[in-house]
């Protein structure tokens, strides 16, 4: 599951993973775990700080654990944005999905999560900048899937227990 920050990705994969027999990953959080454990960063603003050879170290070894598993919904940007431009964050060299779920929202209800958001501070952005955010990420996914072989789905997310319901038709 990709999407931007606030799209509501983590609460669908929650509540879709306790109730379909998938493992849920929020691959942020692997990645700080694994930074903690090197104790080279305490939070995920701190990894994104990091050069990004190292940033790389972290989100490959997130990338190979996650690889053993089966049935997992992992739960992931897509796209990020740093100093240098845009990334994916996608390990596409280490994980081939099945399925790709881009979940996409309006603008009013992703600046609505992210100023309600209690677990973290997120940036409220001009709703250009979130566009072009949006639109690059469904191009790169869109692309990831056709290297991948993986079926590409965008899932709209808004009306919470509709959305769940789909997404759980797709796994």
């Amino acid at each position: 599951m990709v999407g931007v920050p606030g799209v509501g990705k983590t609460s669908l994969c929650r509540a879709a993973s306790s109730s379909s027999g998938y493992r849920y990953i929020n691959y942020g959080e692997l990645m700080l775990e694994i930074a903690k454990n090197r104790r080279i960063a305490s939070t995920l603003e701190g990894i994104f700080k990091l050069p990004l050879d190292l940033q790389y170290e972290i989100w490959k070894e997130a990338a190979t654990r996650i690889s053993d598993w089966k049935n997992v919904l992992v739960d992931l940007h897509g796209l990020d944005k740093s100093r240098e431009g845009y990334l994916i964050s996608l390990p596409v060299e280490i994980l081939q999905p099945d399925i790709i779920i881009l979940v996409e929202s309006s603008y009013e209800q992703i600046v609505k999560r992210r100023i309600n958001d209690q677990e973290r501070t997120r940036p409220v952005q001009k709703w250009k900048t979130l566009k072009e955010d949006i639109e690059l990420l469904r191009t790169s996914m869109a692309v990831c899937s056709v290297l991948l072989n993986s079926i590409f789905v965008i899932l709209d997310n808004h009306e919470f227990e509709e959305s769940l319901n789909t997404l759980k038709s797709y796994l």
